[in-house]
């Protein structure tokens, strides 16, 4: 883990506070979710469920998580043996890739990634082959050329993570058929972090790579309740997949937490089963709080790439004539007062994300009216 050091995010909040920044930097909402999910939560702590739960999670939990992936993507898992409830999806990513990944594995990632893939696929002992998304048409997207080229003899995993964070895309069906046949083609596992599938806007739609033809049985799929249901601290996530790869992401799961918070997977079921109309609340409310921020971000003398999914939008500085996102981004809250993230942390090559900046759109509408106001002064 040398050379990892502290991650952007504690970082950069760490700077908001001591600045007193607004931060827009970290993906965390400002409001709590669904109420009666709260309260289901709290019966469930009042009701004696403060044990350990087992391992693979509660069984009610379980089957409401076999119970979505059916109802809204046509996909069947069995309960008892294909799903497995993790602390977050970030550790069901590390789970996964140490279970499936060893020593000189070759992992492709789509740059820029969530920060947790290169750490995990590193204490893998597995290589990460980075493919780049850039700019095109206002979204990013890749070359499937240079996917295929990423593919080598020691190739075992693609992650695939859609919606997108940072850059917002959701992959067109297009696009995951190109992923998809390389997969078939040369026996690839996917690993998909899917844990924005609600919070798509405009006319994206979240297409799973596992309803794909024969990618059912060689997906890994990743998801959580803290993004859908505004409850980021829970960390209640979950996997689905063939039985085979549920039981090898188990066995490492196991000597990481054992188990996950018994109250909060008692909730989550709730909500998985009650309050999907809440999330397509909060799905409408941020697509106009992107608008909000992008309106802003552009008043102020950024360009923009409107997002199809996720918290985030990323910003290009060059037209306030900056160049280096790290440096602006490290002194934006003295000078600004507000904190966002440098993107090129989440790549390998460092000069494609280097013009950018993520702002998080997932709070209250006078944070992000406040935060635009303090921004407009850089121009």
């Amino acid at each position: 883990m040398q050379g990892f050091g502290t991650t952007i995010f504690a970082e950069m909040t760490a700077l908001a506070v001591r600045t007193g920044a607004i931060n827009l930097g970290q993906g965390f909402p400002d409001t709590d979710g669904p109420p009666a999910m709260l309260e289901a939560a709290v019966e469930a702590i009042r009701g004696g469920a403060n044990q350990y739960p087992p391992g693979p999670g509660v069984p009610e939990l379980r089957e409401a998580i076999a119970a979505q992936r059916r109802e809204r993507y046509g996909l069947s898992y069995d309960p008892a043996t294909e799903v497995l409830v993790t602390v977050g999806a970030t550790e069901g990513i590390a789970a996964s890739l140490l279970a499936l990944a060893g020593p000189g594995d070759e992992v492709i990632v789509f740059e820029p990634y969530y920060d947790s893939y290169a750490a995990m696929i590193a204490l893998a002992g597995a290589v990460r082959r980075p493919v780049t998304l850039r700019p095109a048409e206002g979204r990013f997207t890749f070359d499937p050329d240079e996917l295929r080229a990423a593919v080598g003899p020691r190739t075992r995993l693609i992650l695939v993570n859609s919606p997108h964070n940072p850059t917002g895309t959701v992959f067109t069906r297009a696009e995951l058929e190109t992923i998809a046949a390389l997969c078939r083609e040369h026996g690839l596992v996917a690993i998909t972090d899917e844990v924005y599938e609600y919070l798509t806007f405009d006319d994206a739609e979240h297409i799973p790579l596992a309803t794909l033809p024969g990618m059912r049985e060689r997906t890994v799929v990743l998801s959580s309740s803290g993004k859908s249901f505004s409850a980021t601290g829970w960390k209640v996530g979950w996997v689905t997949a063939p039985a085979p790869y549920v039981r090898a992401v188990q066995t490492v799961k196991q000597f990481l937490t054992y188990t996950a918070a018994a109250p909060y997977q008692r909730a989550v079921a709730y909500a998985l089963r009650h309050e999907l109309p809440w999330v397509e609340g909060l799905r409408k409310s941020l697509e106009t709080k992107r608008d909000r921020l992008i309106t802003g971000l552009e008043a102020a003398g950024f360009t923009t790439y409107r997002p199809q999914g996720t918290y985030f939008v990323q910003a290009d500085i060059r037209p306030l004539g900056f160049t280096d996102g790290a440096e602006l981004a490290r002194a934006l809250p003295e000078r600004a007062g507000v904190v966002a993230v440098p993107s090129q942390v989440f790549y390998d090559h460092t000069e494609a994300g280097r013009p950018f900046v993520r702002f998080a759109f997932c709070k209250r509408d006078p944070v992000i009216d406040e935060a635009v106001e303090r921004l407009r002064g850089l121009a």
